[in-house]
């Protein structure tokens, strides 16, 4: 299958596709093969996004991206008190 990046927005919509389907009673595989993705990455992503509405997973990736800039943040800091700290070493 070709490989391509799903946005959150569109996998919560393949998910709620796949529910319907699923509610009609038609098989895993096949929902999969109409959604145009594997069976490993269905479950992976009922795993992340089960229940999740859209607005919840905006919500998620600007968590997700402040998380990133606080980490940046932290290590940054540190190695500046590192730096700090060898530079004091010297001195004395």
């Amino acid at each position: 299958m070709k490989r391509t990046k799903h946005s959150t927005e569109q996998i919560i919509e393949k998910l709620r596709q796949a529910d319907v389907a699923l509610g009609k009673g038609q098989k895993v595989p096949e929902v999969c093969k109409t959604l145009g993705i594997t069976e490993q990455t269905y479950y992976r992503w009922r795993q992340k996004y089960g229940g999740m509405a859209p607005d919840l997973a905006k919500q998620l990736r600007a968590l997700e991206k402040e998380n990133a800039q606080l980490k940046r943040l932290v290590a940054n800091q540190a190695l500046d008190m590192e730096i700090l700290k060898e530079a004091a070493k010297g001195n004395w």
